[in-house]
């Protein structure tokens, strides 16, 4: 078992200057790696329903901070050595595939390989709205840009022309990563548990500590590596990674 925590990128008790110093004083204390969380824009009201809590409400204040999920890892990334850096979750249907592509292989270039994704539909309706990007059809969305990143990392993605996007042939990004970089697939709808068995390196669960379920989550695991299995895939491969957060609100 190897123990992260969530780097502290997000509200206003920590200043967003003190990033890299939380990063250095977070490995010296010998966590196993340093994760964020993702949100781009919120609403002033959010009517959209929160997925980890039983009311479905949001746990926080819209007004608060987020230092940019990649932003916070390349300032990590510039003062560590040894740590993994990873997203829980960063929200893939609502962000541009190539950007995001030479974004993660940029940091993790600079980190000398150290870089895991962890992926969500997501589920906040306002975010996509306010960002340009339907909400409707972002599983689709989601399983394509899954692709078309790995396809990115090579350096040399072939063209396509899909309903969802159109990349244009001899497109070269560069660079690429350091290593293969991890992708995790978040959530735990029967959809989201398909595309970690079809298509993840591994899976994102999440379990607020006061309700912590191990037999859900293993029944869970047991229905990915099923699904693994029947894909063709070697389930004992995916990697599981458990978000604890401390309450549901």
């Amino acid at each position: 078992m190897r123990i992260g925590v969530k780097l502290p990128h997000t509200g206003t008790a920590v200043p967003a200057a003190s990033v890299a110093e939380h990063a250095r004083a977070l490995e010296r204390a010998g966590f196993d790696s340093l994760w964020v969380s993702d949100h781009v824009v919120q609403p002033e009201v959010i009517e959209s329903r929160y997925p980890f809590a039983a009311d479905g409400g949001a746990t926080w204040p819209t007004d608060t901070p987020y230092v940019e999920a990649l932003v916070s890892l390349a300032a990590a990334a510039a003062v560590t050595g040894r740590v993994r850096l990873g997203t829980a979750a960063l929200v893939l249907p609502q962000r541009n595939p190539v950007l995001l592509a030479k974004q993660v292989a940029s940091v993790d270039a600079l980190s000398g390989g150290r870089v895991a994704l962890g992926v969500g539909a997501g589920w906040m309706r306002e975010e996509f709205t306010a960002l340009g990007m339907p909400f409707d059809g972002r599983g689709a969305r989601m399983e394509e840009w899954i692709t078309l990143l790995r396809e990115c990392w090579t350096g040399r993605p072939a063209g396509r022309s899909t309903p969802h996007y159109d990349l244009p042939p001899g497109t070269v990004v560069l660079p690429t990563p350091a290593h293969a970089v991890p992708l995790y697939v978040g959530g735990h709808s029967p959809a989201a548990l398909r595309r970690a068995a079809r298509l993840g390196d591994g899976w994102l669960a999440q379990q607020a500590v006061p309700e912590l379920d191990p037999d859900r989550l293993a029944t869970e695991i047991a229905a990915i590596r099923s699904t693994a299995a029947d894909a063709g895939r070697d389930p004992s491969s995916l990697y599981v990674a458990l978000r604890l957060v401390a309450s549901t609100g």
